[in-house]
């Protein structure tokens, strides 16, 4: 047998790090000649393939086995039998790797994916691409885009933020049915030209619009009625407040360990829906039980919502309805009310085909509610606000409505963030202005604290804050507004607190060297101390006469809830005192002494420990019963009725019906100029010249204010008229000091105060 000499050429074959899992892998071939003469007996030739090495791909296993790579599940296996076999444009975004790439780098996707090998599902790139870290802002389906530099959010958001919404329900009602009837059952649009007919079905938000739901009103998803306020984005703590904070991005499950640290109860993924925190603590369906976990409560408000829904579809439409959450397109017909679809002669299911535009709003809302399970952790609120509003609006059509009394749509005030103390400023472009930030935004007590924030006193007599900025909207307090996270659960220290007067004073009092000493209740009155005072008022009026209508002079609003000013009376000035009298000042609730907001108050639910009360008024079983309370000091007829026997409340509420009284006929007869209050509409007074008791109107329809026609004298007794309304309180807080103001008022605008009786002071 010969020798030969042999050129041997071999393939050394590296593989590259794999980011895309469930890709076919693609080595990286790398040529190499290399010469070495060998002394060999050839005897045959034998091809030789080379094995890849494929290094292991981070998280993997735990995508592997998320939802995202469930290929044999309806959202990736539904267009396996469509022809051509391709998933259509409007759904790749969401349901194709290559969609969402094509999205997020073009801002569309721009042709249908092929699926002909299978549907690869959501792979590593579709997320972790240039394109997709790069996504900053999400327009959702009703138009209006979110900015955010969240990490994750904007990537999961894509997705997870449903097919419909507001703007598109209200389009199919309004603009291509043109409905004027909402209770009408809406006939199809045929269309002879063009052989077409369009039905009035259901309308579905699609699944697992957790974006949507999260975002609540800055995203508008939920049918949102005409005239209601909505929460916005529900806003956690920090460091739990995107979706990578609270899920696993490769797995997609909760952080439930994440949650214990805070939660306590919480142990398991099931545990999370018995959580209910102190700024959720309202009955909201209306069965008794404010300890429920919020899904709960979300779970009530379904039922009662499927109720109406039902009921209303019976009574009005006269045709049955029945939901399944699992089949659409969801409501089916329900003629013999048994419970079950109706059947073709086929044994298909009926689908539901008597809409009215009303049924419609309703029946999409509960299918928003149904189709998001974790929407009580996402935003609670804002989905008991459209299921309470849905059945709101089925209510007035039914024979038998829901009690509304016994549900709730709000929470407490300070957690109320539908409402306008923290929704004014949301389509303002510089945010919440550092005169209101304080007391109208999450943030702005922490930082107004932090700084040393103080309240200065302009030579106009206006009060600011100092020590803040201006701040975006909140959606209602968080705990760190009050507590202090580096101590929590301890409140955050405040020595003593300023009034818009500059006079300063403290619950705690000072101690034995002169030093302000911190008191929880001092938290309350940096809010709840109004916006303005004697001062403030004299500054504005100064050199002025009384009686001569000037029109540089304007109503001075006091502000709301300024419980602190009541109670701490004279020694603040927050309402207008007059010059000559003498007032009371601090109220120390008889022999109790000092009591405190945190004393008298749930800090959290803002109710009144009623069971406190009653340890020493005997006759007190609720809130309403507070207003019979009468002191055994308090034995004159203050308000003149010939009552002595009436509660406090009921003297304060007699001199303030007598003080407008005399309001209105100062301006009647000084003025020559009628005015009528308006408590919710700013600036609360109004033009009445024919005294009918309503606001005059302008060519426009709109209520004319009363600008222009004041006088100093007039506008004093409105500011403590204001007062005495904006705080319903007072008559607890400080009924005396209230009734020395309103009786003064009363006298100064020459009214009658002929049988009333002025409470004594302490003299000067």
């Amino acid at each position: 047998m010969s020798r030969k000499t042999l050129v041997l050429s071999a393939l050394l074959l590296g593989v590259a790090l794999i980011l895309a899992a469930c890709a076919t892998p693609t080595p990286v071939v790398q040529n190499v000649e290399v010469t070495r003469e060998v002394p060999m007996e050839v005897t045959r030739v034998v091809e030789v393939t080379a094995v890849p090495v494929v290094a292991n791909v981070p998280f993997q296993e735990l995508w592997a086995g998320s939802a995202h790579h469930k290929l044999d599940s309806e959202p990736f296996k539904h267009w396996d039998t469509a022809d051509p076999k391709e998933v259509p444009a409007s759904c790749a975004r969401c349901h194709t790797s290559a969609g969402f790439t094509d999205y997020a780098t073009t801002g569309k996707v721009n042709a249908a994916v092929p699926i002909a090998d299978g549907n690869p599902g959501i792979m590593c790139e579709t997320c972790h691409s240039d394109a997709a870290r790069a996504l900053t802002s999400v327009t959702f389906p009703s138009g209006k885009v979110v900015e955010t530099s969240e990490e994750g959010e904007a990537r999961c958001m894509t997705c997870h933020q449903g097919r419909e919404s507001k703007v598109s329900v209200d389009a199919r009602i309004n603009d291509t049915f043109k409905i004027t009837d909402m209770d009408a059952v809406v006939a199809p649009l045929i269309d002879t030209t063009k052989n077409t007919t369009t039905t009035f079905g259901f309308i579905n938000i699609h699944y697992f619009a957790a974006g949507a739901t999260l975002y609540g009103a800055q995203a508008q998803a939920g049918y949102e009625y005409d005239g209601k306020i909505y929460d916005p984005k529900f806003r956690h703590v920090d460091g739990y407040d995107t979706c990578l904070d609270c899920h696993d991005q490769h797995s997609l499950q909760v952080k439930v360990d994440k949650c214990a640290e805070c939660h306590t109860n919480v142990k398991t993924l099931d545990d999370l829906k018995n959580n209910r925190m102190n700024g959720s603590l309202e009955d909201y369906n209306g069965n008794g039980d404010v300890k429920e976990g919020i899904s709960f409560e979300l779970a009530g408000l379904q039922d009662i919502l499927y109720g109406s829904i039902q009921a209303y579809a019976k009574e009005v439409v006269k045709a049955g309805i029945t939901y399944d959450p699992a089949a659409y397109p969801y409501f089916f017909l329900d003629a013999d009310g048994d419970g079950k679809a109706d059947q073709n002669a086929s044994g298909a299911a009926i689908a539901y085909n008597k809409w009215t535009a009303r049924l419609l709003k309703a029946a999409y809302n509960y299918q928003v509610s149904v189709k998001d399970p974790g929407a009580f952790a996402h935003n609670a609120k804002y989905i008991i606000e459209l299921l309470y509003d849905s059945t709101e609006d089925l209510n007035g059509k039914i024979s038998k409505p829901v009690d509304m009394g016994k549900l709730h749509r709000e929470d407490a005030a300070h957690f109320a963030g539908d409402t306008l103390p923290f929704r004014d400023w949301d389509t303002s472009a510089t945010g919440v202005p550092f005169r209101c930030v304080k007391c109208h935004t999450a943030e702005g007590l922490p930082q107004f604290i932090a700084n040393g924030g103080t309240v200065i006193v302009d030579q106009a007599g206006n009060s600011a804050n100092i020590g803040v900025g201006n701040l975006p909207p909140s959606n209602g307090f968080k705990c760190i507004t009050c507590h202090d996270p580096a101590k929590f659960p301890d409140r955050r220290v405040v020595a003593s607190v300023t009034f818009p007067s500059g006079k300063t004073v403290s619950f705690g009092g000072k101690d034995k060297d002169g030093n302000w000493v911190a008191d929880d209740a001092n938290l309350c009155i940096e809010c709840h101390q109004g916006r303005e005072s004697t001062i403030s008022v004299n500054a504005a009026l100064k050199g002025k006469d009384p009686d001569t209508v000037d029109a540089k002079v304007s109503f001075k609003n006091m502000h709301y809830f300024a419980a602190g000013a009541a109670k701490f009376g004279t020694e603040v000035k927050g309402w207008y005192e007059y010059t000559g009298q003498t007032y009371n000042g601090f109220f120390t609730h008889g022999d109790l002494g000092p009591t405190k907001c945190t004393e008298c108050h749930n800090v959290h639910a803002l109710t009144v420990n009623v069971d406190k009360c009653a340890q020493c008024h005997k006759n007190v079983k609720t809130v309403a019963d507070l207003a019979d309370v009468r002191g055994p000091s308090s034995t004159a007829d203050y308000d003149g009725d010939g009552n002595v026997t009436e509660g406090m409340k009921g003297e304060v509420d007699g001199m303030k019906e007598a003080l407008y009284a005399a309001i209105q006929a100062y301006a009647n007869t000084k003025v020559k100029v009628g005015i009528v209050y308006n408590p919710d509409a700013y600036p609360y007074f109004y033009v009445d010249k024919d005294g009918d008791g309503k606001a005059d109107k302008t060519d426009k329809g709109a209520d004319i204010a009363y600008n222009g026609n004041w006088t100093p004298r007039l506008m004093e007794a409105a500011f403590n008229y204001q007062a005495s309304v904006k705080d319903p309180g007072q008559f607890a807080h400080n009924g005396k000091y209230v009734l020395q103001v309103l009786y003064d008022s009363i006298k100064d605008l020459g009214g009658d105060v002929s049988k009333m009786t002025r409470p004594p002071a302490p003299a000067k």
